[in-house]
């Protein structure tokens, strides 16, 4: 925009010229008020569009007089400006850097920038590939400096080196299990801390460390899983352990029970209640029409049950 103001004022200065010395030459002289008129109109106009720049949404302007930043920082939006001034423009959305060696699809509303697993040693000596991820973001308030001291391409100075120093750097103080396993998230914490000292003062701000896959190497994976089937079958012996116990616990209590009814009934019971249950029961019997009875001399074998002097006794 500035240079074609340069070129409108050039032009105009180029006709004023021209009109002085063909005066007397009607028609030409009015072709050149024309231009003159038509070039002032668009150094105006021109003047007047570069004073006025608009910043997109999720995005900041940084101003750039002769090479010099300045310390105001354009808003999204309509902004009026010096028209000399260059707008540097830079994204402050929050942006992944993910390091994997898969292709599945992350939130199109990041922008991401992409890299091959990164490998790395654990105390252990083990050969880790990890997939990573790094949310992050630029300061809006420090985008000045962010320009005066790194510049736009402040991914490849800064994110991408710190990003694998502290992966590699923290993973020399884990066993490959534990990074795998039980320590994830403490391993995931101590690079997002590491991170963050590496983006201060450099106007990027860390927003999440995501550890989405360990590989080890195939001996130790075979290793893992062979542990954790064995504990799956202890603990399911356990079980199974305490199902029976309850089991024969339950059966204890009963036979507990039974044992106690028994004693009860014994204890409480008579010769005379049984013979009067006997006598009620045949009343039954007879009262039933199908069946018959045979009348038969008394026999104490026979009908013990009938024996009332012995239930007298």
């Amino acid at each position: 925009m500035i240079s074609f103001i340069i070129f409108l004022v050039v032009l105009l200065v180029i006709m004023t010229v021209l009109k002085g010395q063909f005066k007397e030459n009607l028609q030409f002289d009015k072709i050149i008020n024309l231009l003159r008129v038509a070039a002032g109109v668009g150094i105006i106009l021109s003047i007047l569009f570069a004073s006025i720049v608009q910043i997109g949404p999720g995005e900041v302007g940084v101003q750039i007089l002769f090479g010099n930043v300045q310390d105001r920082v354009l808003r999204s939006g309509l902004n009026f400006i010096n028209p000399l001034i260059e707008v540097q423009e830079l994204d402050i959305k929050t942006q992944a850097y993910t390091m994997s060696g898969s292709n599945d699809q992350d939130d199109s509303e990041i922008k991401i920038k992409k890299s091959d697993p990164i490998q790395t040693l654990s105390s252990d000596g083990l050969t880790l590939l990890l997939d990573v991820t790094v949310w992050f973001r630029v300061s809006a308030d420090e985008t000045p400096n962010l320009i005066r001291n790194i510049g736009t391409d402040y991914e490849a100075k800064i994110v991408l080196p710190a990003i694998r120093t502290a992966i590699r750097d923290i993973a020399v103080n884990f066993v490959a299990t534990d990074i795998y396993s039980s320590k994830r998230d403490d391993y995931v914490n101590d690079v997002a801390k590491k991170l963050e000292k590496s983006f201060e003062g450099r106007g990027l701000i860390l927003e999440k460390v995501l550890l989405r896959n360990v590989e080890l190497p195939q001996k130790v994976r075979e290793a893992i899983d062979e542990k954790i089937a064995a504990e799956q079958r202890a603990q399911q012996m356990v079980y199974v352990l305490q199902k029976e116990r309850q089991e024969a616990e339950r059966k204890t209590v009963e036979a507990t029970g039974v044992a106690e009814a028994q004693r009860i009934i014994n204890s409480t019971i008579s010769n005379s209640y049984l013979q009067w249950k006997y006598i009620e029961t045949l009343k039954e019997l007879v009262n039933s029409p199908n069946n018959s009875f045979v009348i038969a001399p008394y026999d104490q074998k026979l009908t013990p049950m009938l024996n009332f002097n012995q239930g007298n006794k």
